[in-house]
């Protein structure tokens, strides 16, 4: 079971995949966000009181939804990963036993990706307090030699954690819990809006007119 994750965090078809997970669903949810309202706003078959509640419907939806994958479901899957693998699948070991949480990972896979040492480097003195006390918490000795070199390690298991817990929660979150949310927020807001009674109104026109039809 372990030798089956350890092949799945280490895989280069899921580095690849994963590598813009957040980044990527972001940028779709923003998408639909402003284009699914625009493209009902200039509906001409339809009239104007739906289009203003089916397109303020359709943005508070999807905008619900980026603010909770955001605010909720990134943080918590992306820890939850992190915490798994380094103390249940690795138990601190293939680069796990460096890093106390996903928020010190990051921050020092950042550094490594940074192709000019010195200015890794530079930014690593700028970020951490003077005190040498204080760096050994943040980064050991051996992170802070990595650094130093022109191809600094990684820790591709970490990396690989991280992102399957990202596609995880885009997954799970997106389909399960952020339409639940929104559901709850959207008829308030729509209420407060005034959208409710619009909508209302244009039902009972239409059905109106096809009585009378």
């Amino acid at each position: 079971m372990i030798s089956i994750a350890q092949r799945m965090l280490t895989s280069s078809n899921l580095a690849s995949i994963a590598q813009n997970t957040t980044q990527s669903v972001t940028i779709e949810t923003t998408l639909k966000s402003i284009g699914r309202p625009g493209f009902i706003l200039i509906d001409k078959d339809i009239d104007s009181d739906t289009k203003q509640y089916a397109a303020a419907k359709e943005f508070l939806y999807q905008a619900t939804c980026l603010a909770v994958y955001m605010a909720l479901i990134v943080p918590v899957f992306k820890k939850g990963g992190f915490k798994l693998a380094k103390e249940k699948l690795f138990k601190n070991t293939n680069g796990f036993e460096h890093f106390k949480n996903v928020t010190e990972y990051l921050h020092y896979r950042k550094l490594a990706d940074n192709p000019s040492v010195n200015n890794r480097l530079a930014t690593l003195e700028k970020e951490l307090p003077a005190s040498k006390t204080k760096v050994k918490e943040k980064y050991n000795d051996i992170l802070i030699e990595e650094l130093k070199k022109e191809n600094p390690e990684k820790f591709a298991y970490v990396k690989g954690a991280v992102e399957l817990s990202n596609i995880i929660g885009s997954v799970l979150g997106l389909a399960i819990l952020a339409p639940q949310v929104s559901h709850a927020f959207i008829h308030p807001a729509l209420k407060f809006l005034g959208l409710e009674d619009k909508n209302k109104k244009a039902d009972n026109q239409s059905k109106t007119l096809d009585k009378n039809a």
